[in-house]
């Protein structure tokens, strides 16, 4: 599934356009722990979080993430949006808690 489906089926928010929406998503992981995501998220994962600064794009692009989405109706800051774009990491927004978004990602993916 590419990350442009995962937007159409969940009705998310793509903050950053269209920037990364055709990458092919591998999986997920949740954290809210950056050292934790650092240490165990794979390349093409979504991440699914409720943090939201600029050290969440950095470790996204360092781990090859398809995409960052934020959960509880979370808007990043402007200038998170314009590192996002500048590092092509797709920054997408969901009005669901974490529980209820990772059970519909999982159902889409498996």
């Amino acid at each position: 599934m590419k990350v442009s489906e995962l937007i159409e089926k969940l009705g998310l928010t793509a903050f950053t356009g269209a920037v990364g929406v055709e990458r092919e998503i591998a999986g997920g992981y949740t954290s809210d722990l950056l050292s934790d995501v650092m240490g165990n998220a794979k390349e093409g994962n979504v991440w699914i979080t409720l943090q939201n600064h600029m050290n969440v794009i950095a470790i996204a692009s360092l781990k090859e993430l398809a995409c960052i989405i934020l959960v509880k109706g979370i808007t990043p800051a402007p200038e998170i949006i314009e590192k996002a774009i500048a590092e092509e990491i797709p920054v997408l927004g969901s009005n669901e808690n974490t529980f209820n978004l990772n059970g519909k990602i999982y159902a889409l993916l498996n």
